[in-house]
């Protein structure tokens, strides 16, 4: 399962809090790998969501780092990034790409698992490698 890491949780591709997709919800919600990991992280999950809401509590942790910020300097953009990230059903979090050979003639390489990951020329000549061999 791919779950958005962004603000709600509520969509794969959503960006905001009102983003929600009953079908992508539903399917996070069925998918045991994700009560795994998000029972033990409650605590977190729910202080992370809350600072995304309040930014008063955003404001006192970014303090531990720059102690002179003011609510005045923070700026909301309005944009979110998102970055799913694979969940095995052990609850684990997926730390590199999956291969998917499953239909013939076709590979598909998911859980990009950064940024820096995906332009890598070494990566890029591993999945040229696995290719070859699928597309023979």
């Amino acid at each position: 399962a791919v779950v958005s890491t962004q603000s709600t949780g509520g969509a794969r591709e959503g960006y905001s809090w009102t983003d929600v997709k009953p079908r992508d919800l539903l399917e996070m919600a069925t998918f045991s790998g994700l009560w795994k990991l998000a029972v033990p992280n409650l605590k977190y999950g729910v202080s992370e969501a809350a600072r995304s809401i309040a930014w008063p509590l955003q404001l006192r942790e970014l303090q531990r780092f720059i102690p002179s910020l003011a609510l005045g300097d923070i700026v909301n953009s309005k944009i979110a990034g998102v970055r799913a990230q694979a969940i095995a059903p052990s609850g684990s979090l997926v730390d590199d790409f999956q291969f998917d050979e499953t239909c013939p003639g076709m590979l598909h390489v998911r859980n990009a698992p950064s940024p820096a990951a995906t332009s890598s020329l070494a990566i890029a000549d591993h999945i040229v490698n696995r290719a070859t061999t699928v597309f023979k």
